[in-house]
């Protein structure tokens, strides 16, 4: 079994996604829009080209997403996406590049059970956990 996130964004998938990409690295495998395809008839003309389906893959894992329509779109809560980062500077990079035009919520630091763990919402509303737990028991 794998769990992985599925993200629903209002309208701003494509930059959302995008922005991942540059931080994350790995390769947006989908970006599919709802024109061309069988649900075209079922959404409004300016929904036709938010996507309906994004995927990028990051190593041997998937982070999924699509664009909500406003009327069934519900602000994040209750979860934050985990990201667990082996070296050290690179915890700090990917901390300090999905909290470009965020908010850090806990500042990337040495905790009781990491070398560096800290929070923050990205500008798109997404919670983020970047964890290295180094030497520190996990």
């Amino acid at each position: 079994m794998k769990i992985q996130p599925y993200l629903m964004f209002n309208g701003n998938c494509r930059e959302a996604f995008e922005f991942y990409h540059g931080v994350l690295g790995g390769k947006i495998e989908a970006m599919m829009t709802h024109r061309g395809t069988p649900v075209e008839e079922h959404v409004p003309e300016e929904w036709k080209d938010k996507i309906m389906h994004a995927c990028l893959v990051v190593g041997d894992q998937l982070l999924m997403a699509s664009d909500s329509p406003p009327e069934y779109q519900k602000p994040s809560g209750g979860f934050s996406v985990s990201l667990a980062i082996d070296n050290p500077d690179e915890a700090e990079r990917v901390f300090n590049g999905l909290a470009d035009g965020g908010t850090v919520t806990m500042p990337l630091e040495k905790t009781f059970w990491a070398d560096r763990f800290g929070m923050l919402i990205d500008r798109f509303g997404t919670p983020w956990m970047i964890n290295h737990a180094g030497s520190a028991q996990v």
